[in-house]
């Protein structure tokens, strides 16, 4: 009964040595005398018969796997240092565990290759703007060959695209320049509606001249607000004109009759130039009265 006991306790023993718990998040891919058995071990605990059958676990959770950052020249001969992330998991344990050796540095070194080629294939604009095309285009390209290795791609981003400081500066050059052409044509634009409605609130002015008065009264009510001690009233030009119609009015003078025309002598009526008269002999008599005059 003894040594029954020894064999059945040595059984026992040998057996619990066999035991195996597989987590929640893996699968266990079973190699009996080194051949893969055709089932899968799910969660929970299993038994593998000792010195027989060996046992590796998989993860199957959604791996995230950064990519290093890549160097490369865009279709248009920027130079560019550009990172992305992966994210996959496996979904058949046994192809992941046989057809490769390390999945993980496998998908590693194929994301990075793919990261070169789509850099080379891509203009700067559509790494700035239109990732979207590019992280589909990179999911194909790992796609291919992480099917044939039991591994499934979830999502592929481009993290960050590095520039060079000078690509820097001429895009932050060139952005500037594009906001002030916008602002410029924005004020054009304001200016054209504004002198649009401008005329024709000179039109409707116009047709009543009343309005123009009301305007300039209101123009002097919004000023005299603001509690200024000087007060620039404008004369409105309706009265200079006014008084400039008025000024043309009273200077029209009426017709005056012609002077009469100097007597012509004689002689030189009829061609004879005249001789020059004797200078008259001045007024003695005049002139002695005035120097005689006593003062006042």
């Amino acid at each position: 009964m003894a040594v029954l006991a020894i064999i059945v306790g040595a059984g026992l023993l040998w057996m619990l040595t066999g035991v195996r718990v597989v987590q929640q998040y893996e699968r266990g891919v079973v190699f009996r005398l080194g051949q893969v058995r055709g089932q899968v071990r799910g969660p929970g605990p299993t038994l593998l018969i000792p010195l027989v059958d060996r046992m590796r676990k998989v993860n199957v959770q959604v791996i995230t796997m950064p990519v290093p950052a890549q160097e490369g020249i865009t279709r248009d001969n920027v130079s560019v240092r550009v990172d992305a992330v992966v994210y996959f998991r496996v979904v058949e344990p046994i192809r992941a565990t046989v057809d490769v050796q390390n999945y993980m540095f496998a998908m590693s070194q194929v994301a990075q290759t793919s990261l070169r080629s789509i850099i080379g294939k891509s203009d700067l604009d559509d790494l700035l703007s239109g990732r979207e095309n590019l992280h589909r285009g990179l999911e194909l390209m790992l796609e291919s060959p992480a099917v044939g290795w039991g591994v499934h791609i979830d999502r592929v981003e481009i993290k960050d695209v590095a520039l060079p400081d000078s690509m820097k500066r001429s895009m932050a050059r060139q952005a500037e320049a594009d906001r002030e052409r916008r602002a410029r044509i924005i004020t054009a634009d304001g200016e054209y509606q504004a002198a649009a409605k401008l005329a024709e609130a000179a039109t409707v002015m116009d047709a009543t001249p009343a309005a123009l008065q009301l305007r300039l009264l209101q123009t002097v009510v919004e000023v005299a607000a603001e509690k200024n001690s000087t007060l620039v009233l404008p004369f409105p030009v309706e009265l200079l004109r006014f008084f400039d119609a008025g000024a043309k009015a009273a200077g029209a003078a009426p017709t005056t009759a012609p002077a009469p025309a100097a007597e012509v002598p004689a002689a030189e009526q009829a061609g004879t130039p005249a001789l020059p008269r004797p200078a008259e002999a001045p007024d003695h008599a005049a002139l002695t009265k005035t120097e005689h005059t006593p003062e006042a």
